[in-house]
């Protein structure tokens, strides 16, 4: 609990009784109530968080998986690789002939 064992927790119980005036002990046993339920109530929000994550993270494997072999299928239909473009030769030389955009 906490990382302390219970002798060391028996040890701290009786610090605290023979420290703490007995008049004083029902304030502190309220105290405690409410600190206790206050840590639980915490952890319980946490809990019922996570496991909602988990669950939305769950729900949106199959989307993501659905998604990504989609987009794989269409990408690998549509993106062939592009043929070289053979250079053209003028007829009566053997200059090669490539068209750049440009002055004549």
């Amino acid at each position: 609990m906490f990382g302390i064992s219970w002798s060391e927790f028996l040890v701290i119980l009786l610090v605290g009784v023979l420290v703490i005036p007995a008049r004083m002990w029902p304030d502190v046993a309220r105290f405690l109530a409410r600190a206790v339920s206050f840590v639980r109530r915490i952890v319980w929000k946490i809990t019922d968080a996570s496991d909602n994550i988990r669950r939305q993270i769950d729900l949106e494997k199959p989307i993501d998986d659905l998604i990504r072999t989609t987009t794989s299928d269409v990408l690998d239909g549509i993106s062939e690789p592009l043929k070289k473009r053979s250079k053209t030769t003028i007829k009566g030389g053997n200059k090669k002939h490539t068209h750049q955009g440009g002055k004549k």
